[in-house]
C-alpha cells in the first residue's frame, strides 16, 4: 500500500508584464509553444530562440525549427558527449590524451596541437570551449570513440534521445559538410543539457589564456563569446561562423535563480549576433522569473517515516531542484504531494529511494522528482524492541 503525504505549498505571486504567451509546459523540460507574433523588436537573424534553461519553456522564437547549418555550434554536442563520457569512464581533467596526426592536422579554428604529443583533458576541453579548436574536438572524439565517424554516430544518437528532430551531424567540428544541419530550437535544447555539467563552467568564463605545447611552444587563445565579458550574468556560450551558416551564437546568462538560453542563427554580422542575443536576454530578465519550488541542495521540509528503524523517520532530499518559470506578478497556485515507496523498513542506506514528490498546479501534475534518503537508518536490534516495550508500559525511569 502506498502512502500519500500532502506537503503544502504556497501561492506564488509574480508581476504581470507584456510578453509572449507561455504554454502550460511541464517543469521537467517540456517545450511550450509560443505566440508566433514577434514580441522582441529588432531581431534580424534568420532563426532565433529565447528559452528558460531550467524548464525548457520557449519565451520567444522565430523560425526556430527551420533547418540550417550552424557552423561551430555543432561543438555543443561534441562537448556534451565529452562530459558524459568522462563521467561514465571516471576520466579526470588531469588525465592525458595523445593527439593523433589526423587531429593535429585539422583546419579552421585550432590551437595547433602537436601530433603524438600528450595533452590533459582539461587543456583540450578549454581549447574547444574558449577557442573553438577543431583539432581538440577530433582528438577527444578519437579518444572516446576510436574515430570521428564513430563519435558522430553517437552525436546523432544523442540528438534523437533529446528529441532534436531537425538535426543531423556529419562531423564533430561544424566545418562545412553536406548533410549537416540543425535549428535554433535544437541548439538551445542541447545547450541546456551541456550546462548541467559543472566542469564546463571551469572554462566557459575564461577570457584569455595560453595553451602550452612541447618544447615550450605556446598558443594564445581568446574567448570567441564576447558576452562573457560584456553582458551581466553571461557565463557561457558558443559562437559559430561559416559562409553557409552566417554568424551564429548560443549563450546563457543567469541572474538570481533565472537562467536563460538564447540562440541566433545566420545573423548578418558578428556584432549583430551579440546584440540580438543580448536583446533577448534583456527581455527575458525584465519580464520573467524562476522561483525554486524544490531545492535539491537542502533537506526537504518533512521527514519520511521508516518502519523498524532506530530512528522513526529519515531526512530526505530531492534528486534535483524544481523551478517554477513564470511571468513576473503572475498568480500560480502550486502544491506538492509525497508518495512513499512501499514497505519502507530499516535498514535504510543514504541514497536509497524513499518515494516521489509530485508538483501540482491547480490540481494538475506538472512535475515529479525522486526523493532519496539523506542519512543511514539502522535496523532496531532485539534489545531496542525490549526497551521500547518497557518505555511504552511506563516502567522505564
Amino acid at each position: 500500500m502506498r502512502r500519500n503525504y500532502s506537503v503544502f505549498f504556497l501561492i506564488l505571486s509574480f508581476i504581470v508584464s507584456f510578453g509572449a504567451l507561455l504554454g502550460n509546459a511541464k517543469l521537467n523540460g517540456a517545450m511550450a509553444e509560443t505566440e508566433k507574433t514577434p514580441v522582441i523588436s529588432g531581431i534580424t537573424s534568420k532563426s532565433s530562440v529565447l528559452m528558460d534553461a531550467n524548464s525548457g519553456t520557449v519565451v520567444f522564437a522565430s523560425n526556430e525549427t527551420e533547418q540550417r547549418p550552424i557552423a561551430s555550434m555543432c561543438k555543443i554536442m561534441t562537448l556534451l558527449l565529452c562530459f558524459e563520457n568522462m563521467e561514465k569512464q571516471g576520466l579526470s581533467l588531469d588525465d592525458k590524451i595523445t593527439v593523433s596526426a589526423t587531429a593535429a592536422g585539422m583546419g579552421g579554428s585550432q590551437v595547433f596541437l602537436e601530433a603524438n604529443a600528450e595533452y590533459t583533458v582539461g587543456t583540450l576541453l578549454e581549447s574547444i570551449i574558449v577557442a573553438s579548436a577543431n583539432d581538440a574536438c577530433v582528438a577527444m572524439a578519437e579518444y572516446f570513440s576510436g574515430s570521428e565517424e564513430s563519435f558522430v554516430s553517437q552525436m546523432n544518437e544523442k540528438a534523437k534521445e533529446l528529441g532534436m528532430k531537425n538535426t543531423v551531424f556529419t562531423n564533430c567540428t561544424g566545418l562545412p559538410k553536406v548533410g549537416q544541419y540543425s535549428c535554433a530550437l535544437d541548439v538551445a535544447t542541447m545547450f541546456r543539457e551541456l550546462i548541467k555539467h559543472k566542469d564546463y563552467f571551469k572554462f566557459s568564463t575564461i577570457w584569455t589564456d595560453e595553451i602550452s605545447h612541447p618544447r615550450d611552444r605556446v598558443t594564445e587563445i581568446a574567448n570567441t563569446n564576447k558576452l562573457v565579458r560584456f553582458y551581466d550574468g553571461c557565463d557561457c556560450g558558443k559562437t559559430g561562423y561559416t559562409k553557409e551558416a552566417g554568424h551564429c551564437l548560443c549563450a546563457s546568462a543567469k541572474r538570481n535563480d533565472l537562467r536563460l538560453v538564447s540562440v541566433v542563427i545566420s545573423a548578418p554580422d558578428s556584432k549583430t549576433r551579440f546584440k540580438e542575443v543580448s536583446s533577448m536576454f534583456n527581455y527575458g530578465f525584465a519580464n520573467y522569473t524562476d522561483k525554486i519550488i524544490v531545492d535539491a541542495e537542502n533537506p526537504l521540509d518533512f521527514k519520511v517515516p521508516i518502519l523498524c528503524g532506530k530512528k522513526a523517520d529519515c531526512i530526505a532530499f530531492a534528486e534535483r531542484s524544481v523551478y517554477l518559470f513564470s511571468r513576473k506578478n503572475q498568480d500560480r497556485n502550486i502544491e506538492t504531494s509525497f508518495t512513499a515507496e512501499e514497505n519502507l523498513k530499516a535498514p535504510i542506506v543514504k541514497g536509497d529511494k524513499l518515494g516521489v514528490l509530485s508538483v501540482y498546479e491547480n490540481g494538475v501534475e506538472i512535475d515529479t522528482v525522486n526523493v532519496f534518503a539523506g542519512e543511514d537508518i539502522a535496523k532496531k536490534a532485539y534489545s531496542d524492541n525490549v526497551a521500547d516495550v518497557i518505555e511504552n508500559w511506563g516502567i522505564a525511569k
